[in-house]
């Protein structure tokens, strides 16, 4: 085959072409951080980085359900808690008003005070985490205790309100608020408040008995749900393991070997030079170039 001087020609810009798209591809990865910058620059990179990401995302989502978790069980605690301080407050005036030294005017101090105990209880029934109503079970829109004119009316939703917090668990972070906020522990309130009101606190003992019953039921409440978050706190140290491997291996897939992409550079660029160095000495001039 005859080689002519086009074809040297030819050739060597083909080649010097290549050599600058190669500088091209090691800027772009030095630029970018990233092994490709497109699919077709590596397919099979590309493919597994989209599987990757799709985990990660998974647990970042995960992630997000765990702190809604935490915000609803929190305050669930937090509400309990409150519940029982207040019982506690409620079963030291029952103890006060059985004194012989109350008078009717007494009795129904304390009773003012018991009533004003019963709407606070109310009121953190009516506990919202953003916008939800957390003793309400799947009813989170619906308000579960209603106050009018110092009546508690009580209309509670007792199913599981469930959040994924990791593939295939659903854990239920609400209690059944029944045991805490029922209508029997209103009832026993305002019984109360009217034995006080009339005068006098004949039964006292049984008002102490239901109070400690309560008081029972709503620390019970209180380990349940104590129990639930620490299993949730150990699916948050799983679920940041995960991240944590998921991260790395979506690193590793995608994230260029800097060091090494300088060096191919590098190279490339001394390669490069010398090509063009002897290109210039191999392509002659031609005809054209004399006669100008």
């Amino acid at each position: 085959m005859r080689v002519t001087q086009g074809m040297i020609a030819t050739n060597s810009l083909r080649h010097l072409s290549q050599s600058y798209s190669n500088m091209g591809k090691y800027q772009d990865q030095l630029a970018t951080g990233k092994k490709i910058n497109r699919p077709s620059d590596d397919p099979v990179v590309a493919i597994k980085g989209m599987y990757y990401r799709s985990n990660l995302t998974e647990v970042e989502q995960y992630k997000r359900n765990l702190n809604e978790a935490y915000q609803w069980m929190e305050s669930s605690e937090a509400g309990i808690d409150h519940a029982t301080q207040v019982m506690q407050r409620v079963r030291e005036l029952v103890v006060q008003g059985q004194t012989g030294t109350n008078s009717p005017s007494d009795l129904k101090a304390i009773a003012i005070e018991i009533g004003q105990l019963k709407e606070d209880i109310a009121n953190v029934a009516n506990t919202q985490v953003a916008g939800r109503y957390i003793f309400n079970g799947t009813k989170t829109d619906s308000v579960p205790v209603t106050i009018t004119d110092g009546t508690i009316s009580v209309d509670m939703n007792t199913d599981a309100f469930n959040v994924e917090v990791s593939n295939g668990v659903n854990l239920k972070v609400n209690i059944n608020a029944t045991n805490v906020f029922g209508s029997e522990l209103f009832d026993t309130l305002q019984s109360l408040e009217d034995a006080l009101n009339s005068g006098t606190l004949e039964s006292g003992d049984d008002f102490l008995s239901k109070l400690d019953g309560h008081y029972d039921i709503m620390s019970a409440e209180r380990s349940e749900i104590g129990a639930r978050y620490s299993r949730l706190e150990m699916i948050d140290a799983r679920i940041q393991d995960q991240e944590i491997i998921a991260s790395r291996i979506l690193s590793e897939n995608e994230d260029a070997d800097i060091e090494r992409v300088i060096t191919d550079l590098t190279i490339q660029e001394s390669i490069h030079r010398a090509s063009l160095a002897v290109s210039s000495r191999i392509i002659q001039p031609s005809l054209i170039d004399f006669l100008r």
